[in-house]
Protein backbone atom coordinates (compact mmCIF):
# COMPACT_ATOMS: atom_id res chain seq x y z
CA UNK A 1 0.00 0.00 0.00
CA UNK A 2 1.27 3.48 -0.84
CA UNK A 3 1.28 6.39 1.62
CA UNK A 4 -1.53 8.17 -0.23
CA UNK A 5 -3.72 5.06 -0.05
CA UNK A 6 -3.71 4.77 3.74
CA UNK A 7 -6.98 5.34 5.63
CA UNK A 8 -7.37 8.47 7.74
CA UNK A 9 -6.72 9.20 10.45
CA UNK A 10 -3.57 7.09 10.54
CA UNK A 11 -0.26 7.20 12.35
CA UNK A 12 2.62 6.22 10.08
CA UNK A 13 6.01 5.31 11.52
CA UNK A 14 8.97 5.40 9.14
CA UNK A 15 11.14 2.38 9.86
CA UNK A 16 14.17 3.84 8.10
CA UNK A 17 14.02 7.03 10.19
CA UNK A 18 13.66 5.01 13.41
CA UNK A 19 16.78 3.07 12.48
CA UNK A 20 18.63 6.31 11.69
CA UNK A 21 17.89 7.51 15.23
CA UNK A 22 18.88 4.18 16.71
CA UNK A 23 22.24 4.25 14.95
CA UNK A 24 22.97 7.66 16.47
CA UNK A 25 22.13 6.35 19.94
CA UNK A 26 24.10 3.17 19.41
CA UNK A 27 27.09 5.28 18.38
CA UNK A 28 27.00 6.97 21.78
CA UNK A 29 26.90 3.55 23.43
CA UNK A 30 29.81 2.23 21.37
CA UNK A 31 32.03 5.25 21.99
CA UNK A 32 31.38 5.56 25.72
CA UNK A 33 30.28 2.16 27.02
CA UNK A 34 27.10 3.72 28.42
CA UNK A 35 23.82 1.86 28.13
CA UNK A 36 20.72 3.42 26.57
CA UNK A 37 17.26 1.98 27.16
CA UNK A 38 13.94 2.88 25.58
CA UNK A 39 11.56 4.88 27.78
CA UNK A 40 8.31 3.22 26.76
CA UNK A 41 6.20 6.09 28.08
CA UNK A 42 7.03 8.04 24.91
CA UNK A 43 7.01 5.28 22.32
CA UNK A 44 5.87 1.70 22.88
CA UNK A 45 5.11 0.44 19.38
CA UNK A 46 5.97 -3.21 19.84
CA UNK A 47 6.19 -3.80 16.09
CA UNK A 48 9.44 -1.84 16.32
CA UNK A 49 10.84 -3.59 19.40
CA UNK A 50 12.90 -6.19 17.49
CA UNK A 51 14.59 -3.35 15.58
CA UNK A 52 15.09 -1.25 18.72
CA UNK A 53 16.50 -4.26 20.55
CA UNK A 54 19.22 -4.62 17.89
CA UNK A 55 20.65 -1.23 18.86
CA UNK A 56 19.70 -0.46 22.48
CA UNK A 57 20.23 -2.22 25.81
CA UNK A 58 16.59 -2.68 26.75
CA UNK A 59 13.57 -0.84 28.09
CA UNK A 60 12.45 1.19 31.07
CA UNK A 61 8.96 1.32 32.49
CA UNK A 62 6.77 3.53 34.65
CA UNK A 63 4.77 0.70 36.18
CA UNK A 64 3.73 -2.93 35.89
CA UNK A 65 2.08 -2.89 32.47
CA UNK A 66 4.97 -1.17 30.73
CA UNK A 67 7.37 -3.46 32.57
CA UNK A 68 5.48 -6.49 31.25
CA UNK A 69 5.55 -5.03 27.74
CA UNK A 70 9.32 -4.58 27.80
CA UNK A 71 9.85 -8.01 29.33
CA UNK A 72 7.59 -9.82 26.88
CA UNK A 73 8.32 -7.92 23.68
CA UNK A 74 12.01 -7.02 23.91
CA UNK A 75 13.41 -9.31 26.58
CA UNK A 76 16.59 -7.37 27.33
CA UNK A 77 17.43 -5.21 30.35
CA UNK A 78 14.19 -4.11 31.99
CA UNK A 79 14.21 -1.11 34.32
CA UNK A 80 11.30 0.37 36.26
CA UNK A 81 10.61 3.54 38.23
CA UNK A 82 7.33 4.62 39.81
CA UNK A 83 6.49 7.33 42.37
CA UNK A 84 5.09 4.50 44.48
CA UNK A 85 4.52 0.78 43.96
CA UNK A 86 1.34 -1.15 44.76
CA UNK A 87 1.64 -4.06 47.18
CA UNK A 88 -0.40 -6.27 44.87
CA UNK A 89 1.98 -5.60 41.96
CA UNK A 90 5.45 -5.42 43.49
CA UNK A 91 6.12 -9.17 43.42
CA UNK A 92 5.45 -9.37 39.68
CA UNK A 93 7.51 -6.23 39.06
CA UNK A 94 10.43 -7.75 40.94
CA UNK A 95 10.09 -10.98 38.98
CA UNK A 96 10.49 -9.29 35.57
CA UNK A 97 12.67 -6.20 36.19
CA UNK A 98 16.44 -6.02 36.50
CA UNK A 99 16.70 -2.52 37.99
CA UNK A 100 14.02 -1.32 40.42
CA UNK A 101 14.22 2.36 41.30
CA UNK A 102 12.43 3.76 44.33
CA UNK A 103 11.18 7.30 44.75
CA UNK A 104 11.52 7.58 48.54
CA UNK A 105 13.25 6.03 51.50
CA UNK A 106 9.92 4.76 52.79
CA UNK A 107 9.34 2.80 49.57
CA UNK A 108 12.95 1.65 49.68
CA UNK A 109 12.58 0.32 53.23
CA UNK A 110 9.31 -1.36 52.37
CA UNK A 111 10.46 -3.32 49.31
CA UNK A 112 14.26 -3.31 49.21
CA UNK A 113 14.79 -6.67 50.89
CA UNK A 114 12.41 -8.41 48.48
CA UNK A 115 14.19 -6.94 45.50
CA UNK A 116 17.67 -7.78 46.78
CA UNK A 117 16.65 -11.33 47.66
CA UNK A 118 15.55 -11.78 44.04
CA UNK A 119 18.95 -10.56 42.86
CA UNK A 120 17.71 -7.25 41.48
CA UNK A 121 19.62 -3.99 41.30
CA UNK A 122 18.08 -1.43 43.65
CA UNK A 123 18.18 2.28 42.90
CA UNK A 124 16.96 5.50 44.48
CA UNK A 125 15.69 8.54 42.60
CA UNK A 126 17.23 11.80 43.73
CA UNK A 127 16.03 15.34 43.09
CA UNK A 128 18.95 17.74 42.56
CA UNK A 129 16.52 20.70 42.70
CA UNK A 130 18.01 22.12 39.53
CA UNK A 131 15.40 23.37 37.08
CA UNK A 132 16.72 23.98 33.57
CA UNK A 133 13.38 24.31 31.79
CA UNK A 134 11.52 27.48 30.90
CA UNK A 135 7.75 27.67 30.57
CA UNK A 136 6.88 23.99 30.92
CA UNK A 137 6.41 23.41 34.65
CA UNK A 138 4.09 20.49 33.93
CA UNK A 139 7.15 18.62 32.61
CA UNK A 140 9.69 19.85 35.17
CA UNK A 141 10.51 17.18 37.78
CA UNK A 142 12.54 19.77 39.72
CA UNK A 143 9.74 22.31 40.03
CA UNK A 144 8.88 23.36 43.61
CA UNK A 145 6.72 20.76 45.29
CA UNK A 146 7.59 18.06 42.77
CA UNK A 147 6.69 14.54 43.87
CA UNK A 148 9.73 13.06 42.12
CA UNK A 149 12.90 12.07 43.93
CA UNK A 150 14.52 12.63 47.30
CA UNK A 151 15.95 16.10 47.92
CA UNK A 152 19.14 16.65 49.89
CA UNK A 153 17.11 17.93 52.85
CA UNK A 154 15.40 14.55 53.16
CA UNK A 155 18.32 12.34 52.14
CA UNK A 156 19.12 9.56 54.64
CA UNK A 157 22.52 8.03 53.88
CA UNK A 158 22.21 5.59 56.77
CA UNK A 159 19.53 3.78 54.72
CA UNK A 160 21.63 3.33 51.56
CA UNK A 161 22.73 -0.21 52.36
CA UNK A 162 21.82 -2.36 49.37
CA UNK A 163 21.31 0.61 47.05
CA UNK A 164 23.65 0.21 44.08
CA UNK A 165 22.61 3.19 41.97
CA UNK A 166 21.16 6.67 41.90
CA UNK A 167 18.68 7.95 39.32
CA UNK A 168 17.71 11.46 38.33
CA UNK A 169 15.43 12.72 35.59
CA UNK A 170 15.20 16.48 35.17
CA UNK A 171 15.07 17.19 31.43
CA UNK A 172 12.41 17.44 28.72
CA UNK A 173 13.38 17.86 25.06
CA UNK A 174 16.69 19.45 26.07
CA UNK A 175 20.30 19.59 24.97
CA UNK A 176 23.38 18.32 26.77
CA UNK A 177 24.33 21.71 28.21
CA UNK A 178 21.35 21.33 30.54
CA UNK A 179 22.50 17.82 31.42
CA UNK A 180 25.92 19.25 32.31
CA UNK A 181 24.27 21.87 34.54
CA UNK A 182 22.25 19.14 36.21
CA UNK A 183 25.31 16.96 36.78
CA UNK A 184 26.98 19.87 38.55
CA UNK A 185 24.02 20.03 40.94
CA UNK A 186 24.01 16.25 41.41
CA UNK A 187 27.69 16.30 42.37
CA UNK A 188 27.24 19.29 44.64
CA UNK A 189 24.30 17.77 46.51
CA UNK A 190 24.99 14.03 46.37
CA UNK A 191 28.63 13.71 45.29
CA UNK A 192 29.86 12.25 48.58
CA UNK A 193 27.71 9.15 48.05
CA UNK A 194 28.57 8.54 44.39
CA UNK A 195 31.78 6.58 45.12
CA UNK A 196 29.78 3.89 46.93
CA UNK A 197 27.45 3.38 43.95
CA UNK A 198 27.84 1.00 41.00
CA UNK A 199 25.71 2.88 38.47
CA UNK A 200 23.95 6.14 37.77
CA UNK A 201 20.92 6.76 35.56
CA UNK A 202 20.68 10.13 33.79
CA UNK A 203 16.96 9.61 33.10
CA UNK A 204 15.33 10.87 29.92
CA UNK A 205 14.49 14.11 28.16
CA UNK A 206 17.74 14.04 26.13
CA UNK A 207 17.01 15.06 22.51
CA UNK A 208 20.08 13.18 21.32
CA UNK A 209 18.83 12.61 17.76
CA UNK A 210 17.92 16.26 17.16
CA UNK A 211 20.11 17.93 14.53
CA UNK A 212 21.53 20.57 16.87
CA UNK A 213 22.15 18.23 19.81
CA UNK A 214 25.69 18.44 21.23
CA UNK A 215 26.69 14.77 21.35
CA UNK A 216 30.37 15.40 22.31
CA UNK A 217 29.20 17.27 25.41
CA UNK A 218 26.88 14.37 26.30
CA UNK A 219 29.73 11.91 25.93
CA UNK A 220 31.93 14.11 28.13
CA UNK A 221 29.22 14.01 30.82
CA UNK A 222 29.11 10.23 30.59
CA UNK A 223 32.87 9.86 30.81
CA UNK A 224 32.99 12.28 33.74
CA UNK A 225 30.86 9.91 35.84
CA UNK A 226 32.77 6.87 34.63
CA UNK A 227 36.22 8.28 35.28
CA UNK A 228 35.54 10.21 38.49
CA UNK A 229 33.42 7.61 40.26
CA UNK A 230 33.76 4.33 38.32
CA UNK A 231 30.05 4.31 37.58
CA UNK A 232 28.17 2.47 34.88
CA UNK A 233 26.00 5.06 33.13
CA UNK A 234 22.44 4.59 31.88
CA UNK A 235 20.29 6.93 29.82
CA UNK A 236 16.61 6.34 29.15
CA UNK A 237 15.38 8.64 26.36
CA UNK A 238 11.99 8.03 24.81
CA UNK A 239 11.50 10.80 22.28
CA UNK A 240 15.00 10.45 20.84
CA UNK A 241 14.20 6.96 19.54
CA UNK A 242 11.27 8.09 17.39
CA UNK A 243 11.96 11.82 17.02
CA UNK A 244 10.77 13.11 13.62
CA UNK A 245 10.10 9.53 12.52
CA UNK A 246 6.31 9.49 12.41
CA UNK A 247 3.36 11.17 10.74
CA UNK A 248 -0.35 11.59 11.32
CA UNK A 249 -2.43 11.62 8.14
CA UNK A 250 -5.83 13.27 8.36
CA UNK A 251 -8.60 14.38 6.01
CA UNK A 252 -10.57 17.61 5.83
CA UNK A 253 -14.24 16.88 6.57
CA UNK A 254 -15.75 20.34 6.31
CA UNK A 255 -15.00 24.05 6.08
CA UNK A 256 -16.52 26.54 8.52
CA UNK A 257 -16.38 30.31 8.98
CA UNK A 258 -16.49 32.38 12.19
CA UNK A 259 -14.40 35.55 11.82
CA UNK A 260 -11.76 33.30 10.24
CA UNK A 261 -11.68 30.21 8.05
CA UNK A 262 -11.89 26.92 9.95
CA UNK A 263 -11.25 23.39 8.71
CA UNK A 264 -12.73 20.42 10.59
CA UNK A 265 -10.50 17.35 10.39
CA UNK A 266 -11.12 13.67 11.09
CA UNK A 267 -8.40 13.78 13.76
CA UNK A 268 -8.35 15.54 17.12
CA UNK A 269 -5.78 17.43 19.16
CA UNK A 270 -7.24 16.26 22.48
CA UNK A 271 -7.66 12.62 21.41
CA UNK A 272 -4.82 11.93 19.00
CA UNK A 273 -2.09 14.51 19.68
CA UNK A 274 -2.67 15.58 23.31
CA UNK A 275 0.75 17.21 23.73
CA UNK A 276 -0.47 19.92 21.34
CA UNK A 277 -2.72 21.08 24.18
CA UNK A 278 -0.59 20.01 27.17
CA UNK A 279 2.82 21.33 26.12
CA UNK A 280 1.41 23.36 24.27
CA UNK A 281 2.94 23.44 20.80
CA UNK A 282 2.09 23.81 17.13
CA UNK A 283 2.90 20.57 15.28
CA UNK A 284 4.66 20.71 11.92
CA UNK A 285 2.35 20.32 8.91
CA UNK A 286 3.81 19.49 5.53
CA UNK A 287 3.12 22.03 2.78
CA UNK A 288 1.90 24.72 5.15
CA UNK A 289 3.19 28.03 6.47
CA UNK A 290 2.77 30.36 9.40
CA UNK A 291 -0.34 32.53 9.64
CA UNK A 292 -0.36 34.91 6.68
CA UNK A 293 2.79 33.43 5.14
CA UNK A 294 0.76 31.81 2.36
CA UNK A 295 -2.43 33.20 0.79
CA UNK A 296 -5.02 31.05 2.60
CA UNK A 297 -5.02 30.71 6.40
CA UNK A 298 -7.17 28.23 8.32
CA UNK A 299 -7.67 27.19 11.91
CA UNK A 300 -7.53 23.39 12.05
CA UNK A 301 -9.79 21.71 14.57
CA UNK A 302 -11.10 18.30 15.52
CA UNK A 303 -14.52 16.66 15.63
CA UNK A 304 -14.97 16.58 19.40
CA UNK A 305 -17.23 18.82 21.48
CA UNK A 306 -14.25 20.34 23.30
CA UNK A 307 -14.08 24.00 22.28
CA UNK A 308 -10.31 23.94 22.65
CA UNK A 309 -9.86 20.96 20.35
CA UNK A 310 -7.76 23.10 18.02
CA UNK A 311 -4.51 21.96 16.45
CA UNK A 312 -3.41 25.41 15.31
CA UNK A 313 -3.54 28.05 12.60
CA UNK A 314 -1.80 27.32 9.28
CA UNK A 315 -1.60 28.90 5.86
CA UNK A 316 -1.70 27.18 2.46
CA UNK A 317 -0.98 27.94 -1.18
CA UNK A 318 -4.48 26.87 -2.24
CA UNK A 319 -7.88 26.92 -0.49
CA UNK A 320 -8.65 23.74 1.44
CA UNK A 321 -11.58 21.62 0.39
CA UNK A 322 -13.40 18.60 1.81
CA UNK A 323 -11.42 15.44 1.17
CA UNK A 324 -8.00 17.08 1.19
CA UNK A 325 -5.40 15.04 3.05
CA UNK A 326 -3.02 16.75 5.47
CA UNK A 327 0.12 15.24 6.99
CA UNK A 328 1.44 16.29 10.39
CA UNK A 329 5.05 15.54 11.27
CA UNK A 330 6.77 14.23 14.42
CA UNK A 331 3.71 12.20 15.34
CA UNK A 332 5.27 8.98 16.69
CA UNK A 333 6.16 10.22 20.18
CA UNK A 334 3.56 10.78 22.90
CA UNK A 335 0.71 10.13 20.45
CA UNK A 336 -0.17 6.42 20.35
CA UNK A 337 0.75 6.07 24.02
CA UNK A 338 -1.53 8.95 25.13
CA UNK A 339 -4.45 8.91 22.70
CA UNK A 340 -8.04 8.51 23.91
CA UNK A 341 -11.52 7.75 22.62
CA UNK A 342 -13.08 10.82 24.26
CA UNK A 343 -16.42 11.66 22.62
CA UNK A 344 -16.32 8.27 20.92
CA UNK A 345 -13.56 9.42 18.57
CA UNK A 346 -12.12 6.48 16.64
CA UNK A 347 -8.46 5.80 17.27
CA UNK A 348 -6.18 6.28 14.24
CA UNK A 349 -4.91 3.20 12.46
CA UNK A 350 -1.17 2.49 12.81
CA UNK A 351 1.05 1.81 9.81
CA UNK A 352 4.75 1.19 9.14
CA UNK A 353 6.51 2.64 6.11
CA UNK A 354 9.60 0.86 4.75
CA UNK A 355 12.57 2.36 2.94
CA UNK A 356 10.88 1.89 -0.44
CA UNK A 357 7.83 3.89 0.65
CA UNK A 358 5.57 0.87 0.95
CA UNK A 359 3.19 1.01 3.91
CA UNK A 360 1.65 -1.78 5.94
CA UNK A 361 -1.23 -1.19 8.33
CA UNK A 362 -0.28 -3.08 11.49
CA UNK A 363 -3.22 -2.10 13.69
CA UNK A 364 -6.81 -0.95 13.16
CA UNK A 365 -9.36 0.12 15.76
CA UNK A 366 -13.12 0.21 15.82
CA UNK A 367 -16.21 0.59 17.98
CA UNK A 368 -15.28 -2.29 20.29
CA UNK A 369 -12.06 -0.53 21.27
CA UNK A 370 -14.20 2.36 22.50
CA UNK A 371 -16.86 0.20 24.14
CA UNK A 372 -14.49 -2.18 25.94
CA UNK A 373 -13.22 0.62 28.19
CA UNK A 374 -16.71 1.36 29.49
CA UNK A 375 -18.87 -0.57 31.94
Amino acid sequence: MRFEELPTPCYVVDKELIEKNLKILNGVMQRTGAKIVLAQKAFSMTTMYPLIGKYLSGTTASGLYEARLGYEEMGKENHVFAPAYREDEIDEIISICDHIIFNSFSQLEKYKDKALKAGRKVGLRINPECSTQVGHAIYDPCSPGSRFGVTLEHFRPELLDGVSGLHFHTLCQQNSDDLETTLNAVEENFGEWLPQMEWINFGGGHHITREDYDIPRLEACIKRMQENYGLEVYLEPGEAIALNAGYLITSVLDLHQNKLDIAILDTSATCHMPDVLEMPYRPPLFGSGEVGEKPFTYRLGGQTCLTGDVIGDYSFDQPLKSGDRLVFGDMAIYTMVKNTTFNGMPLPAIAVQDKDGDCQVVQKFGYQDFKMRLA
